[in-house]
């Protein structure tokens, strides 16, 4: 038996094809555009997303053992708004979760009594009852056509399967969603003006959603195949990684920056903005910090300075260096945890005639360390245990960044060895758990640890004081919670 975990995300798809014991075979990758038709709007056809799987699979199916496909799991991009008609015709683009159109109607939300306490979040902007509230404003003959309403992956689910059916980690990201009850709540559906029959069966990720369609089946040239719930990107890339219980976690230094722990219990704090999320395995859940401009910090540094984000780590050299006069605060496209706020900016201050770029660059480096540290905080402040943290993402090439990184959290980071655990080798694995019926612990297991980053302990003291002069309100920059 073979399985296949679709990674749906933002700017193009990935499909991954594992043996009987989870070992790649071969992958396959599409990519697609997202639309910007106004400022702060971004939107994606989800027929893209179809055209992409399909070509994924047409390149996939020549690959020794698709013949044996057994079972397919689906990871996507969260809280984007497919609106379906009652004869499931898509009604307009996808509205993304980078998208801030709905922030009056976000604001509005949460600040409605017990929004947080049922959904155990603060409802962003990004979300989706927010989005749909959007829609029922500015485009109300749209709305009034919505007959269900679908995240990323539950669409390419009904693709797959002919069946609405979502999974209870992807779900807990729309605002809809009781996130200690593991159900959809009556109450927030209501607030939005939406109701239950607009919502997709839920079951749990590596539960059996559907079969696989016959005539795809056909056309496909498999049997009979099993398709699991799926998951939302970052709880697929937990099981990718084998995060599923209270101790586990990890950090992700991609565009964004995610720090992710799995816990044995729901345990919500809205109030610090960490989202707290349903696994995609039953009886547990997930908590995580996402900061937005991670790499992404360093990245504006290379274009305004005209080198490569490489070149600029590079000359710092291998020793870690102390803080120093210059700060960086990374919010250039605003900020989630611990801030929830759209509107704050980054800055740098202290620089003087003699501040060179790489003080700059020591610079960006510690305060994006410093933005993760904040979610750190707020996980251990909800009695997270963290005792050490897989590193993963393109910012994990830079070693000096990762002894600053481990320095600053006061955490080992291990790096897992080349190869495969992201969300698309988790997609996999719950694939492969809806179609035989396995337990998930011995499935999703860890990646084997290439190299384990201790933090410097003769810096640790001189890098806590420099974060207690670290934020918005030491420097003067306005947060708004």
């Amino acid at each position: 038996m073979t399985y296949l975990g679709i990674d749906l995300g933002t700017s193009g798809l990935r499909a991954l094809l594992t043996d009987a014991g989870g070992a790649p075979m071969a992958s396959a990758e599409r990519h697609y555009d997202v639309a910007h038709p106004h400022s702060g709007w971004s939107e994606q056809d989800p027929a893209d997303w179809i055209a992409a799987l399909e070509g994924a699979v047409d390149e996939l199916r020549g690959a020794p053992g698709w013949d044996a496909l057994s079972g397919i799991g689906v990871a996507g991009h969260m809280h984007g708004a497919v609106t379906l008609d009652a004869s499931d015709r898509v009604i307009r683009p996808c509205i993304l979760w980078n998208d801030t159109r709905s922030h009056i109607e976000a604001a509005a939300l949460d600040a409605t009594p017990g929004a947080r306490e049922v959904s155990g979040n603060i409802v962003f902007p990004g979300f989706t009852a927010p989005k749909l509230m959007w829609m029922k404003t500015h485009e109300p003959d749209s709305f009034a056509r919505v007959a269900m309403v679908l995240l990323p992956a539950a669409y390419l689910n009904l693709y797959l399967t002919g069946e609405h059916v979502a999974d209870m980690s992807d779900s807990a990201g729309t605002s809809w969603f009781d996130t200690g009850a593991r159900d959809w709540s009556d109450a927030l559906l209501s607030l939005g003006g939406m109701s239950r029959a607009q919502m997709p069966r839920l079951v749990e990720g590596c539960a059996r959603a559907g079969t696989l369609r016959s005539d795809l089946a056909a056309r496909w040239g498999v049997g009979a195949v099993s398709v699991a719930g799926g998951a939302g990107d970052n709880a697929a890339a937990a099981c990718g990684t084998g995060v599923l219980r209270e101790g586990q976690g990890f950090v992700s230094l991609g565009t964004s920056g995610v720090l992710l722990a799995a816990r044995d219990g729901y345990r919500p704090s809205p109030e610090t903005a960490l989202h707290s999320f349903c696994h995609a395995v039953p009886g547990t859940w997930y908590q995580m910090g996402v900061m937005l401009s991670c790499t992404d910090s360093l990245n504006w540094l290379a274009r305004i300075t005209g080198a490569r984000p490489a070149e600029l780590t590079a000359s710092l050299g291998e020793r870690l260096r102390a803080p120093g006069r210059e700060r960086f605060l990374p919010y250039l496209s605003g900020e989630r945890t611990p801030y929830n706020d759209a509107d704050i900016r980054g800055a740098f201050t202290g620089i003087g005639a003699e501040t060179t770029r790489d003080d700059l660059t020591r610079a960006v480096l510690e305060g994006v360390s410093f933005g993760l540290r904040d979610s750190a905080e707020a996980l251990r402040g909800t009695g997270a245990r963290l005792d050490h943290l897989l590193a993963i993402g393109g910012g994990t090439l830079s070693r000096y960044w990762l002894r600053l990184l481990a320095t600053v959290l006061n955490l080992p980071l291990h790096l897992p060895r080349a190869g495969e655990f992201g969300a698309a080798l988790g997609a996999a694995r719950l694939g492969r758990i809806a179609a035989t019926g396995e337990s998930p612990g011995p499935i999703m297991t860890p990646p084997p640890i290439g190299e384990v980053i201790e933090p410097v302990s003769e810096m640790s003291d001189a890098m806590d004081a420099a974060y207690a002069r670290f934020g918005p309100a030491y420097i003067g920059i306005k947060a708004v919670q």
